[in-house]
């Protein structure tokens, strides 16, 4: 997709370049960015995570997705790619959609030192809005750290962190724990972006 002027697209306007371009974009209440691409941590964490939770769940009826699956965001006017979901029940899409879900249940990503920030704080918030959405998962590519936002009530939010290699991140909005260790099997940390 080739971006030659600043200004404002609709979404739908997004959706059509983002169909047949090559590479991925976010589209945040009318402007379009380019996605950075992943690196070798990036990719080995969301793989890592991804395939323990698809494993765990596929006799139940969840759907897990990794990075290419869109999700719109509508109070927020956001297309995203979350790095993993899982949508309880059937999916849900955007209206006239059938590539573009509406109701996770649950939202992992890795954090990097360029989208840190907008994870934690910008991204989070849109989540929150979302009725479906009940649980948040990031994960530092850089050192053994994970943080977990689970919702408790409307508004109401539990705070866990797990640092060890010990730990075992439990997730309360289904059944499935993993081992920090297994999260970063085969992460290198001295590789760095």
């Amino acid at each position: 997709m080739q971006l030659q002027e600043k200004r404002n697209y609709s979404p739908t306007e997004y959706l059509e370049l983002e169909v047949i371009s090559e590479y991925r974009h976010e589209y945040i209440d009318g402007q379009i960015i380019p996605m950075t691409g992943g690196t070798p941590n990036h990719n080995q964490i969301a793989g890592n995570f991804y395939a323990a939770l698809n494993f765990a769940l596929k006799r139940q009826p969840y759907r897990v997705f990794v990075a290419d699956q869109r999700l719109w965001i509508p109070k927020k006017r956001i297309h995203t790619y979350p790095d993993v979901m899982v949508v309880a029940g059937s999916l849900e899409f955007s209206e006239g959609r059938k590539d573009t879900i509406t109701n996770p249940l649950v939202i992992c990503e890795v954090l990097s030192k360029s989208t840190r920030s907008y994870d934690k704080d910008e991204k989070f918030a849109a989540y929150r809005t979302i009725p479906s959405f009940q649980e948040y998962v990031l994960i530092d590519q850089y050192k053994n750290h994970v943080e977990q936002y689970s919702k408790t009530d409307e508004k109401k939010w539990i705070f866990s962190e797990y640092e060890e290699d010990s730990s075992i991140l439990i997730l309360s909005s289904i059944e499935f724990q993993i081992p920090l260790l297994d999260i970063y099997a085969k992460v290198d940390f001295d590789i760095q972006e």
